[in-house]
């Protein structure tokens, strides 16, 4: 059967280099949070230039920090409970390895948006007015995320014999999906797309919208690519063959179209 190769791309990046006793190494899975983060900021930054000018300039900068601490902490620690706690329990110093992998998307959103009501709580910002710009960056790293995966070979998808089915390095002889590409352009490239054409139809003058719209259409496109994934092995299959990543998306799902019609009924706020 004709596949195509999966693309053998180193997963470190730069290095290793020796200092000292110890081997650094700069890997495309670290890049890739640090370009999203960096890159989501400067969006941010231009989205606050916008109206309706509820959100300050120096506010985004000054949350850079609370929000790479809320993804890389909430991630990490999602990973750990959602998908593989009995392994943790028993390993509790590997927890702290977040360089070989292992980050959860859901307990990254957990993570942001604690950052988020602490932070806006703290400057006396409103909470939605705040999050709607934070969100709309969030495909970007999403983006890069998905990225990350597909070179390190992980997350990939269920056998298939579509044309376009790759071998995986550590899948086994059978063609797959190669969904963390699906996943990338379905929460990354399109997911972005739909929230920057909400923005620049002045979602955000009704505080809550757009975040509402980017739980619930994260929520479909990770549902949808679920069905092209390979559960974890240690999960596998749950309630009526869905997955664990489906699961933890319906409530965001239900939350999301929540907070869009709380928000559709509210007055617009003035900006201070």
């Amino acid at each position: 059967m004709f596949v195509i190769p999966f693309p053998a791309i180193n997963p470190i990046a730069l290095g290793p280099y020796a200092i000292g006793p110890f081997a650094i190494a700069i890997r495309w899975y670290a890049l890739a949070y640090i370009v999203g983060l960096l890159i989501g900021w400067r969006y941010c930054l231009a989205l606050a230039d916008r109206p309706p000018h509820l959100v300050r300039r120096q506010d985004i900068d000054d949350f850079l920090v609370w929000a790479t601490i809320g993804v890389v902490l909430g991630g990490r620690i999602g990973y750990v409970l959602f998908y593989n706690a009995p392994y943790y329990a028993t390993h509790p110093l590997q927890a702290f390895e977040v360089w070989h992998g292992g980050m959860s998307f859901h307990g990254g959103a957990i993570g942001v948006t604690l950052a988020i009501i602490l932070f806006a709580r703290q400057r006396r910002i409103g909470v939605f007015a705040f999050s709607d710009i934070i969100i709309e960056a969030i495909p970007i790293g999403l983006f890069f995320g998905r990225i990350a995966n597909f070179i390190n070979g992980e997350l990939y998808g269920r056998p298939s014999n579509v044309p376009w089915a790759m071998i995986f390095p550590n899948g086994g002889p059978v063609p797959r999906h190669p969904s963390e590409l699906y996943e990338a352009f379905f929460e990354g490239i399109l997911l972005f797309l739909l929230l920057f054409v909400a923005e620049r139809r002045a979602a955000r003058r009704r505080p809550g919208v757009e975040t509402g719209l980017f739980l619930a259409l994260y929520a479909a496109a990770r549902i949808a690519g679920e069905c092209f994934r390979q559960p974890d092995p240690q999960i596998g299959y749950l309630w009526l063959g869905t997955t664990e990543g489906q699961l933890l998306s319906i409530p965001v799902l239900i939350t999301g179209i929540v907070v869009i019609l709380w928000a559709r009924r509210r007055p617009p706020p003035t900006a201070p």
